[in-house]
């Protein structure tokens, strides 16, 4: 059976545009999990944050997880969904996980002007907390079956070499 393409990285990487692109290019279902946290929930994912709590959310994050069934599928994620080691046995266990690697200047660059959607990003020193994130959560985002670098140009390119790469046949 085909399995998703489970896009993870940090906010800011593109795993929904990337993943929207995807889906359309390789004519596959596109799957949002923060989308499907908030359609959930009723509320926006800052309100989820500051009415339940960072905890709370996660929690809502792996259910969410947990509830998708395998198949073929594009599959964005949160950037904080790779701290959880049971995630890490949903994710596989519906297909190829990718991360979406982008530099810290990209990620600074994507996020100033919506930093404030981002419920970990509500501080003036938001960069500083960005580049504390980034740096605990690489090692995790690592442990992915293929790691893609993103954030050089053009968008549209870059998903048609990651489609290539993901539709190419395996060599025996």
């Amino acid at each position: 059976m085909d399995k998703a393409w489970v896009l993870i990285g940090m906010m800011g990487a593109g795993k929904s545009s990337v993943g929207r692109l995807l889906a359309d290019a390789t004519d596959r279902p596109f799957i949002d999990t923060d989308l499907l946290l908030q359609q959930r929930l009723g509320r926006p994912i800052p309100q989820i944050f500051q009415v339940y709590g960072e905890e709370a959310f996660r929690d809502h994050e792996t259910n969410i997880l947990r509830s998708l069934e395998i198949g073929p599928s594009v599959i964005s994620t949160g950037g904080g969904i790779v701290i959880r080691p049971e995630n890490w046995d949903e994710m596989r266990r519906l297909g190829t996980t990718i991360y979406l690697r982008a530099p810290i200047e990209v990620l600074f660059e994507r996020l100033e002007t919506s930093k404030k959607k981002r419920p970990l990003l509500q501080s003036d020193d938001w960069k500083e907390r960005l580049a504390t994130l980034l740096e605990v959560r690489s090692p995790l985002y690592e442990q992915a079956d293929l790691i893609i670098d993103v954030g050089d140009g053009d968008i549209d390119a870059g998903v048609a070499r990651l489609a290539d790469l993901l539709l190419r046949p395996v060599e025996s």
